[in-house]
């Protein structure tokens, strides 16, 4: 302020200037109020041209700046639209990988919630098997009364003991095996008495065994499972594979079929010349079947697939020759995808079945309120024969197979070592509880069945093929 006043001062002193000074008064780029005034130069008429090199540098830099504006919005090549185009194809491409990877990570989300649900229920299994175990009373002891001591016995009485008990333990819980029998120890005297009870007590008839399997008797044991092959990826790791036991022209009696279950569109079977080539996984023939299959029950006879349609009770028989469907029917009242299923699920409700009498229907009705039915099927219209109602549960088995018309369940599909707990004769229309060991090694077993061709069964085992020796008692009265 005091620099204005004294210039005030000056411009009012000077009177010959008052015409040429100018004063301005306006806000400045913040809003403050700044004063301003001008004088003409005495000296100079006109200021010098501006320019210079500082003027040339700064439109070089413009320039350059020009440049970069423009390579930023149009791009080398095609201005913006080519540059917008080329920017939505990236963002395209990258959200399509972005989908197949959540595809991906969505579908091994699913198939790990499977796994344990399926680890899940494997120990409720193996909880409720424990448990069973742990309430079966042991078996009693049996005590046999002591022989009388004499010279005729051969026995040697010993001194300070006039009742001296010879005990021997129980006897084999399994008729016709003796390893059980375990020794008496004989504390008195000379063991050559011991010996001759011993074998009084050994001759004890044993049950007529087939040792070539070809009886139809009942089933005695089942041994241990043989792998064959295991499935390449997670569409193996249920299905069913089998033989026909009376092949038909094209194809050999020693063809080996097998269908992968996993998966909405279940259609292809695989056919492999014979169990080697099974085994090195080089499929001699592939069908598309013009209908979708349900589960793993399955089976082949005389030429044809017998299968059950996807989420129905239909029937299908699929001609291998001519590769059409030769015959269709409804299982009548039949429960279907998920109603009356094994234990371990997997949409079993019907399961088909061949042996020495012909084709077999396994499954269960709202009349029967669950139980299993068994019904006997012309193989050529698949009219129901006749039908047998059991008192078994279907949902407390894990799967089932029949042999010389018998019934047999299998306890559990999970369980590593495990019995077929019961059998049931369609001659007599009777069933009886038994125990025959039987193990499950790759602790998921989703489909028994029995092979007519091989007297075997042939199981499918949590990816892996494997089959079991069988042994039957001769043919007897049924």
């Amino acid at each position: 302020m005091f620099l204005l006043l004294v210039c005030m001062c000056g411009l009012l002193l000077q009177g010959d200037a008052q015409n040429r000074a100018a004063l301005w008064r306006g806000n400045d780029q913040s809003g403050r109020c700044q004063y301003t005034f001008t004088v003409p130069s005495p000296v100079e008429s006109s200021c010098p041209q501006t320019g210079g090199p500082e003027m040339e540098d700064l439109k070089a830099r413009l320039s350059l700046l020009e440049v970069l504006v423009s390579r930023l919005t149009g791009g080398y090549s095609g201005g913006p639209q080519v540059a917008g185009a080329r920017s939505q194809s990236d963002l395209q491409e990258a959200l399509n990988q972005a989908m197949g990877e959540r595809n991906l990570l969505q579908g091994e989300k699913e198939r790990l919630e499977r796994e344990l649900a399926g680890l899940q229920h494997r120990m409720e299994e193996m909880r409720r098997e424990t448990e069973r175990l742990m309430n079966r009373p042991c078996p009693p002891q049996t005590v046999v009364p002591p022989s009388p001591l004499g010279q005729d016995s051969g026995l040697i009485k010993p001194s300070g003991d006039s009742s001296p008990v010879s005990r021997l333990m129980t006897r084999p819980s399994r008729q016709g095996d003796s390893s059980s029998l375990r020794e008496t120890v004989w504390p008195y005297g000379s063991p050559r008495g011991f010996q001759e009870v011993k074998a009084e007590v050994t001759e004890v008839p044993a049950p007529d065994i087939s040792e070539d399997s070809t009886g139809c008797g009942e089933l005695v044991s089942v041994a241990e499972p043989v792998t064959h092959r295991k499935a390449d990826n997670i569409a193996g790791k249920y299905g069913v594979w089998m033989q026909d036991p009376e092949a038909v022209s094209p194809y050999g009696p020693d063809m080996i079929w097998r269908i992968d279950t996993i998966g909405t569109e279940v259609r292809q079977v695989f056919g492999y010349e014979d169990m080697e080539q099974l085994s090195k996984g080089f499929p001699s023939k592939v069908l598309m079947l013009p209908e979708l299959v349900e589960s793993t029950g399955a089976t082949m006879y005389r030429g044809s697939l017998y299968y059950q349609r996807r989420r129905s009770r239909t029937l299908i028989r699929y001609d291998l020759a001519s590769e059409t469907i030769a015959a269709r029917r409804d299982l009548p009242h039949a429960g279907f995808h998920g109603q009356y299923p094994y234990s371990w699920g997997g949409y079993t409700d019907i399961d088909l079945a061949v042996d020495e009498l012909g084709l077999w229907a396994i499954y269960s009705t709202s009349k029967a309120k669950g139980a299993i039915v068994i019904s006997q099927l012309d193989p050529h219209n698949l009219e129901v024969k006749k039908s047998w109602e059991t008192n078994i549960r279907k949902a407390s088995v894990a799967n089932s197979f029949i042999i010389c018309g018998k019934l047999y369940t299998v306890s559990s599909y999970s369980s590593p070592t495990t019995t077929i707990n019961y059998m049931y004769n369609t001659a007599t229309g009777q069933g009886k509880a038994i125990a025959i060991p039987f193990k499950n090694k790759y602790l998921y077993n989703s489909m028994i069945d029995y092979n007519l061709a091989q007297r075997k069964l042939f199981a499918w085992d949590n990816y892996h093929l494997v089959s079991y020796d069988l042994r039957m008692s001769r043919k007897q009265g049924n």
